[in-house]
């Protein structure tokens, strides 16, 4: 079983995943609708919103206007408390079954430490427990990565931003130093997508952490001065047309297969034989299916691995498997 599908590189399949981060009235919101406008070939019947902000997005409900100055209306979906992981995820599977291909996420920051979020996941309110559930949340909040990045859907999602403090000692005292305003997520998060910024003065700035080779588009990383519009959006659609076409429902069925392989071989398997046998033959033919099985099965290893005396029962298991062939 083939850990790896090596292949010669090309630029293919591009879906994108853009951070916007920034505090109250810094222009996220109607920034980030603008840019999806652009890369939904301006078409915004193509253009999702999910709301976590208690339904504010309807207030842009009039931003998005064709060269007549027409309104062109978008969809929107309101997503409630708890803001868990999986409940983001349910809204993000329903927005693509919706037929849409740029999802605005306003805002992620919920996901994170809003009502039954990762933070009320490791420290349940009203609970006193002996240790935090910090690994159970982070493994929920890395399933919410995993379909964020594996989604069909060009994704572009925006993050509260707030000034933050670290307690540090000096001198034998607890003070605080500033760390200046900073994205209100997992730390890591806004390195894992494919740009990120944080927008500033409404919009008119930016200061641009990851760019991705579209440096051209969003300028190089660091401060930049300018509203981004539709036909920034609309670049990227060309950038992202420009790369090697591949056939929706071969995607659509890998990217599928890709956020069930952690729940193991066996699942992997069985969503493996529900597929039409054309596409099928496309994953085992490009080499996805066996590097997608041998992920499955690793993850497999992994959860036995965390159970008391598990090595022992994962080499147990092995030398009874190799019995049986």
């Amino acid at each position: 079983m083939s850990t790896l599908n090596i292949r010669k590189a090309q630029r293919e399949g591009a879906r994108l995943v853009i951070g916007i981060a920034g505090i109250s009235g810094s222009g996220k919101t109607y920034t980030a609708l603008q840019l999806a406008y652009g890369l939904a070939n301006n078409d915004a019947s193509k253009v999702g919103l999910l709301d976590t902000e208690n339904k504010r997005g309807s207030l842009y409900a009039d931003i998005l206007r064709d060269d007549q100055n027409n309104v062109q209306e978008f969809l929107v979906g309101d997503l409630d408390a708890p803001f868990s992981p999986q409940r983001y995820i349910d809204a993000i599977q329903a927005f693509q079954k919706a037929g849409v291909e740029v999802l605005v996420i306003d805002s992620v920051t919920h996901e994170w430490e809003g009502i039954g979020g990762c933070h009320d996941i490791a420290k349940p309110p009203g609970i006193n427990l002996k240790m935090d559930k910090w690994n159970d949340a982070k493994a929920e909040h890395k399933r919410f990565m995993n379909v964020l990045l594996a989604s069909n859907m060009h994704i572009i999602v925006c993050i509260r931003a707030r000034n933050k403090v670290k307690p540090v000692k000096v001198n034998g005292k607890t003070e605080f130093e500033d760390q200046g305003v900073l994205p209100v997520q997992e730390q890591n998060f806004m390195f894992e997508l494919t740009v990120s910024m944080m927008m500033w003065a409404g919009g008119k700035q930016r200061d641009v952490i990851k760019s991705s080779g579209v440096e051209y588009i969003f300028g190089e990383v660091g401060f930049q001065n300018g509203y981004l519009t539709p036909e920034h959006g609309q670049q990227l659609r060309t950038w992202v047309d420009g790369a090697k076409q591949l056939d929706p429902e071969t995607e659509a069925a890998r990217n599928s297969l890709r956020s069930i392989t952690e729940r193991g071989l066996e699942a992997y398997r069985e969503a493996f034989t529900k597929l039409p046998k054309k596409l099928q033959r496309a994953l085992v033919d490009d080499g996805s299916h066996e590097s997608m099985k041998a992920a499955a099965e690793a993850f497999d290893k992994a959860r036995v691995a965390a159970q008391p005396g598990g090595e022992e029962l994962d080499e147990l298991n092995r030398e009874l498997s190799e019995v049986g062939e």
